[in-house]
């Protein structure tokens, strides 16, 4: 239940000095004795924002004196150079946004929720804050999300496209890797560590210096890479200093939601290219003059030999030989391929050089799924330890629920995806049916490689796209797989949904996953993946097979993509007995 608070104030207005001229000495003399002084008295949250061609420019600020603190905005709308300039130019807008109960700590925390959210809103093309800056305790805090819920409701009221459903934002690629995310306090002192080295490499002139971050998937890998990096930008600025910073990941969907985010800043604008894959970065720098910084997100899914565009034997060696600080983003259960195999003594030898240096850092909570310790454990034994034990009891709204059909599981998930706080719920599946980017199916009669299970089949990864619109394709450029409305439609695998969250997941453990004589089995000859089975090449010359273990790890990331719930369909009989068996037993409880 919400703590009960007032209405917030919400006033809009055209963007101009005539206008809040009119505003200060006409309206708001006319509104009543406390929105008067609320607005005159109080603090205030104040968006500016401006249209152009179906795209929005927004600026987000906090005063003291709203009307003393927007004609200095005014004041340098004459400097083509600054994003005042537009005021002038364009047919603006301006919110100004009171309450009884604000304050600065809580305008400041207002304020910096919505430049979370306006970055993260599609038809945002620029966000021209520098940086956010989140408060610790203060009064009334514990009133914050009441507050600003009430003023999200009334900015929908006033622009339903510039202010969409919370939902529909919270749901995005761009707002879960945001970098204006508020951070943990692990992550705060990860931050620090990192800026800290990179400060004092920069001075010093020293290179190749590595921070290796452990941390398993929802841990907040991904938001700790991106707020640091743009912090680390936002020094720079307002310094007046040069630095040459690049994140780099070897996915093409969160290279997208990177790039979007840097244009989204400014970024891309002010320093040109600072997102990119790692061989792109590899194959266009030197080790005679490097980066200043090398952020890499999802490192495991570096190469650790040669493969198509790519002429090295170690992804990470070759970005390390080039930036003089390089901060890695680890989890071994993520590695899915053979090249990206990594043998122990290799990675040991990286964490142990990050150790030495006190550049080794471990992030354990989970902060992804809504999960007590219980069933993080029951998920845990069955991926790691290949244990199926009693499923916990439903506790904190997380639900693991299984199927005997896959027609139930279907229904369901469709059943989530239509409800607002779950619109983000998908099927999802292990790598054990046919599949190619570049061949359509030998049998002339399918039109689509799909999954199937029985009577029941469905499209295969991103099948679907081939037949949306030339208009379609261009309105979903840029989302992640499970945004996409037609992919409620057909079945992802890993690699369409590694790195993103899923309200609820629907997976499919298909052959590939078994049970016999009490332990879970990972077989990789039922598996259709080649990249997971195939030998791989060692050091020493010798070849060696890594695909059960790589299949345990398909397993764990489709397993663990849900924030709300984990609903399972086995294809093998007997691993369905048994996970029926194991839900059973929970009801009896």
């Amino acid at each position: 239940m919400g703590i009960h608070v007032a209405q917030p104030i919400i006033k809009n207005i055209k963007d101009s000095r005539d206008a809040l001229d009119f505003f200060e000495m006409v309206s708001l003399p006319a509104e009543d004795e406390r929105t008067q002084e609320i607005i005159r008295s109080f603090p205030t949250v104040y968006i500016h924002n401006w249209e152009e061609d179906g795209e929005y420019e927004v600026y987000v600020g906090e005063s003291n004196d709203i009307f003393k603190r927007t004609r200095q905005h005014y004041d340098l709308s004459f400097d083509r150079s600054r994003w005042q300039s537009r005021l002038a130019e364009k047919n603006a807008s301006l919110f100004i946004i009171g309450h009884e109960h604000f304050n600065k700590s809580l305008t400041l925390d207002i304020e910096n929720r919505l430049m979370h959210y306006m970055m993260s809103v599609e038809c945002v093309k620029h966000l021209h804050n520098l940086r956010d800056n989140p408060q610790a305790s203060y009064y009334p805090m514990e009133e914050l999300d009441e507050i600003f819920g009430k003023i999200w409701k009334g900015l929908r009221k006033e622009n339903g496209i510039l202010f969409p459903a919370e939902s529909a934002i919270k749901d995005s690629a761009i707002y879960k890797a945001s970098p204006l995310h508020k951070l943990t306090k692990d992550q705060e002192r990860a931050k620090d560590l990192i800026i800290e080295k990179v400060a004092k490499a920069r001075k010093s002139g020293e290179a190749k210096q590595l921070i290796f971050i452990d941390g398993e998937a929802g841990t907040g890998k991904t938001v700790l890479n991106s707020s640091t990096f743009y912090e680390l930008y936002c020094m720079a600025e307002e310094n007046n200093k040069d630095l040459n910073c690049q994140l780099l990941v070897n996915h093409d969907e969160q290279i997208t939601v990177y790039e979007q985010i840097a244009e989204k800043l400014g970024l891309t604008g002010k320093y040109g290219k600072v997102v990119s894959k790692p061989t792109a970065f590899i194959n266009s720098h030197s080790e005679d003059e490097p980066v200043d910084v090398a952020f890499v997100d999802e490192a495991h899914l570096l190469l650790t030999q040669g493969k198509q565009s790519y002429r090295g034997k170690n992804q990470l060696k070759d970005i390390i030989d080039r930036a003089r600080v390089t901060i890695v983003m680890f989890d071994e259960n993520q590695i899915l391929t053979a090249e990206q195999f990594w043998e122990a003594q290799i990675l040991e030898g990286y964490r142990n050089q990050a150790k030495r240096s006190g550049n080794h850092i471990v992030l354990d909570k989970q902060l992804r799924m809504q999960v007590d310790a219980e069933t993080m454990d029951w998920i845990d034994a069955f991926t790691k330890r290949r244990e199926l034990k009693k499923i916990p009891r439903i506790t904190g709204g997380y639900s693991i629920k299984i199927f005997d059909e896959p027609e139930l599981l279907d229904l369901e998930i469709r059943k989530r995806a239509k409800e607002r706080d779950s619109m983000l719920s998908r099927i999802i599946a292990t790598y054990d049916w046919e599949y190619s980017s570049g061949r359509k199916p030998e049998d002339r009669l399918m039109k689509y490689w799909e999954v199937f299970i029985g009577n029941w089949h469905k499209p295969w990864n991103r099948e679907l796209e081939a037949d949306l619109s030339r208009q379609e394709k261009r309105r979903l450029k840029g989302l992640a797989w499970a945004e996409q409305p037609q992919t409620i439609n057909e079945v992802g695998s890993t690699f369409t949904i590694q790195g993103f969250d899923l309200n609820y997941a629907g997976v499919i453990l298909g052959p590939s996953v078994k049970y016999r004589d009490g332990k879970i089995i990972f077989d990789p000859s039922a598996s259709r993946n080649e990249k997971a089975v195939r030998n791989r090449t060692l050091s020493d010359g010798t070849k060696q097979k890594f695909g059960e273990i790589l299949i345990q790890h398909e397993v764990r990331v489709l397993m663990t993509r849900g924030v709300n719930g984990l609903h399972i369909y086995a294809c093998d009989p007997e691993l369905r007995a048994a996970l029926l068996r194991a839900e059973r037993e929970r009801k009896e409880l």
